[in-house]
């Protein structure tokens, strides 16, 4: 698997070896293209304000904010800055109210001080490590969610789980068996762990015909699609759903459509709407086979 590739941080002496002068330097730093981050540490002025940021406060960007900066779904909270900083660099210790200014808001700053295999000068943390970190910073569910989306984005592989695993809690390594890294959404995660609570079956991307490819598959006849305003916010793509939905409800089919924010925040609207249907199992299970049937 290809890594993720970190950015670089550079000393005086580094720029001045690639053929920069004093001049041109301070130049750079004023037009905006290089970042004068601290003491003899410069970084492209082009990247995020959280990699500038946590390159000032003296470590590489970890956890949750690399996560969230690399398309890994992180639980959408207040976003504190996490930065990790080798231990023996004691000087940084400062108190937990240090903040930092992001997008002109001031955000704060969750040191992680621990020891990175990363390149001394890896603005990123290891990959590795910032998926355990991001495991211990999170609640349980929102955990798997991450993990589900490491896996699926490519931004660890199945080979890394076992040392992802070997640097948590003990306590916690139980949610491995929860882990589906088909899942392609935060919300679908959640949607699934809700469904699965039920003690039914539960399939993930299950292509039906005349309806597509749907998120879940609960019990062989509820269908539960986690809509996000990305994806499903257009008029267009509402009428498509709507649709898919008729055609699935001419096969025997119910469709349940919580949103990602009903997911993440209001996860009982799932819980007792499936307990609602599943009141009435075996009536809907019996149409399903008959329409199938008939096929």
């Amino acid at each position: 698997m290809t890594r993720i590739e970190s950015p670089r941080s550079a000393s005086y002496q580094d720029l001045r070896a690639e053929g920069m002068t004093r001049e041109s330097i301070r130049a750079g730093v004023g037009a905006g293209q290089l970042f004068h981050a601290r003491r003899d540490v410069y970084v492209q002025g082009d990247l995020s304000d959280r990699v500038l940021q946590a390159a000032r406060v003296g470590g590489r960007l970890d956890c949750v904010s690399l996560l969230r900066t690399s398309g890994v779904y992180v639980l959408a909270a207040e976003e504190a800055l996490h930065v990790q900083i080798p231990r023996h660099r004691s000087r940084l210790r400062s108190p937990g109210s240090r903040r930092v200014k992001l997008d002109g808001t001031a955000h704060r700053v969750v040191i992680h001080w621990r020891d990175d295999p990363s390149d001394a000068d890896a603005l990123f943390a290891d990959p590795v490590r910032a998926v355990a970190q991001a495991l211990i910073c999170q609640p349980v569910r929102p955990a798997i969610a991450t993990l589900d989306s490491a896996l699926n984005t490519g931004f660890i592989s199945e080979q890394d789980l076992d040392a992802v695993f070997e640097t948590i809690p003990p306590r916690r390594r139980s949610m491995r068996a929860a882990i589906d890294g088909r899942a392609e959404a935060g919300s679908e995660t959640f949607a699934r762990l809700i469904c699965r609570t039920f003690g039914l079956s539960v399939e993930l991307q299950v292509e039906i015909p005349n309806v597509g490819r749907v998120d879940l598959l609960v019990d062989g006849w509820i269908i539960v699609e986690c809509d996000s305003h990305a994806f499903h916010g257009g008029w267009e793509a509402q009428e498509r759903d709507r649709r898919r939905d008729l055609a699935a409800a001419q096969l025997g089919y119910s469709t349940l459509r919580p949103t990602a924010n009903h997911l993440s925040w209001e996860p009982h609207l799932l819980r007792d709407a499936l307990a609602g249907l599943l009141a009435r199992g075996p009536r809907r299970q019996d149409a399903v086979r008959l329409r199938r049937k008939r096929r």
